[in-house]
């Protein structure tokens, strides 16, 4: 019986002497075979390499933001903006380096060197990452309800763009102009395209809903104001919502039409004029000839006033300067 029992006893000592040393052995191969354990190897001569691999291969470029660890020194390590000259002011350097064109190790190459001349550091260890580059953005201003810069790293489309800038502002027009960067210039052989946004938002073609590439800018200029006041059933400002313009008869349409008491042959166009003495110039319009034909229907450009005089044609041209002070009430409501 008391064999028997030395015997379990024996057996499990061994079993759990067995256990640890396997498990040492196993912790012990983990630690000098796996990469992830292995002692990194100081370099005196060259600062360490950014994590990211994509980024280390891309290069520096005006207006990107930098960021920049150097262990051991908490006055330089923070966010950097590249300037429109490709370079970068550091506090405890006298002179700018230049980074545009430079890769992040690169650059924190050319930093640790500046260190290591000037005392600073003996050993310096930088870490450079480009956090935020308008080469791999696009841009959108204008008459859109978010406008700034969205980060891009391949091709997306017109209303990506769009739908990330929370769509259009009320007072947007039917155009978009893109501006194009080397990516995009290369990709379309074109450096500038106007593009129809209502088609694009009501047109189920995919052909209309253009490539944007990185570097690209789109621009969505707000809608130009027209100013219809005077014997009008609607007096108002009217936005200019279509590329070709708005003429005097659909600016007329917009305000309902004019009252019974008007003086059609007497209307006028009111325009900002630098060369005009009084500022403005006044552009005669009968409507009667307009609507039968006989004289062009004038394109109104943006803040232009249509002025429709009353029935007491004396005072018709007297009244411009209230139609012009009548506009200027306009604009507080009807511009953003």
């Amino acid at each position: 019986m008391r064999c028997m029992l030395r015997g379990n006893i024996f057996a499990q000592w061994g079993s759990a002497l067995l256990v640890g040393l396997l498990s040492c052995c196993l912790a012990f191969s983990q630690t000098y075979s796996s990469p992830a354990g292995a002692m990194p190897v100081a370099n005196q001569n060259t600062s360490v390499r950014p994590g990211n691999v994509g980024e280390a291969e891309s290069a520096i470029s005006p207006d990107d933001v930098l960021e920049v660890y150097v262990m051991d020194v908490a006055e330089l390590s923070r966010q950097y903006r590249v300037s429109p000259t490709g370079k970068v002011v550091f506090p405890l350097l006298p002179d700018a380096l230049t980074a545009d064109g430079l890769t992040p190790t690169q650059f924190s190459d050319a930093l640790g060197q500046q260190l290591r001349e000037r005392g600073l550091v003996t050993n310096p260890h930088i870490v450079v990452t480009i956090i935020s580059s308008r080469l791999k953005a696009v841009s959108i201003t204008g008459a859109v309800k978010m406008p700034q810069i969205y980060p891009v790293f391949g091709k997306t489309t017109l209303l990506d763009v769009l739908s990330q800038a929370q769509g259009l502002a009320d007072d947007a027009s039917n155009v978009a102009v893109i501006s194009r960067g080397t990516v995009g210039a290369q990709a379309t052989g074109q450096t500038m395209q106007s593009v129809d946004i209502k088609k694009l938002l009501t047109d189920v073609n995919p052909a209309d809903n253009i490539a944007v590439y990185p570097g690209d800018r789109i621009t969505v200029p707000h809608a130009g104001i027209v100013y219809v006041v005077g014997a009008v059933n609607k007096p108002g400002g009217f936005m200019i919502k279509t590329a070709n313009g708005m003429t005097v008869l659909q600016a007329l349409a917009m305000a309902e039409d004019v009252k019974l008491n008007s003086v059609k042959s007497k209307a006028v166009i009111i325009r900002a004029s630098a060369k005009a003495p009084e500022g403005h110039e006044q552009i005669p319009v009968n409507l009667n000839h307009v609507l039968e034909g006989k004289q062009p229907d004038t394109v109104l450009l943006a803040d232009d006033i249509l002025y429709v005089p009353e029935s007491a044609s004396k005072r018709a041209f007297r009244n411009i300067g209230q139609a012009a002070l009548q506009a200027a009430t306009l604009a507080v409501v009807y511009r953003p």
